[in-house]
């Protein structure tokens, strides 16, 4: 089993429960610290304070008719990108959308990487690994 660094900070955010569960576990016992969050504006919140390594951000969440408009991945990539010290943090966008339409939408919203639901979880933990790899060797430098 390939570990992650211990100090790897790793923020999941989707509405559906089983998909934090599953992937909470799943890096878990690959040695991350894995924060959840069901909602962009609480997921918000925990990027500006915690400031995780890498962001897994599903790309579809219900609407929130008290925030007015729609508030989903590709608006909360793009705040991230406008706020400063957080457009270096490297997003894994992830959906249940046809993967032809919605990869290249993704990455060219500035997400890293693309994963389709469900989640391949050996490519999740490569990915994240090799992410969080490279976040932490820029701080670094």
């Amino acid at each position: 089993m390939s570990t992650l660094p211990v100090t790897a900070k790793v923020l999941v955010v989707d509405d559906n429960p089983i998909i934090l569960r599953a992937v909470y576990f799943c890096l878990r016992d690959h040695g991350c610290r894995v924060l959840m969050c069901s909602d962009v504006m609480n997921a918000l919140h925990h990027i500006r304070e915690e400031k995780p390594d890498v962001v897994i951000l599903d790309i579809n969440f219900p609407p929130d008719g008290s925030l007015g408009g729609e508030r989903d991945g590709f608006w909360a990539l793009d705040w991230m990108h406008r706020v400063q010290g957080l457009g270096d943090t490297p997003v894994i966008m992830i959906s249940n959308d046809d993967a032809a339409t919605a990869r290249p939408r993704a990455l060219a919203a500035g997400a890293l990487a693309f994963l389709q639901k469900p989640l391949d979880k050996t490519e999740l933990v490569r990915l994240v690994k090799g992410l969080a790899a490279r976040k932490q060797a820029a701080t670094l430098a």
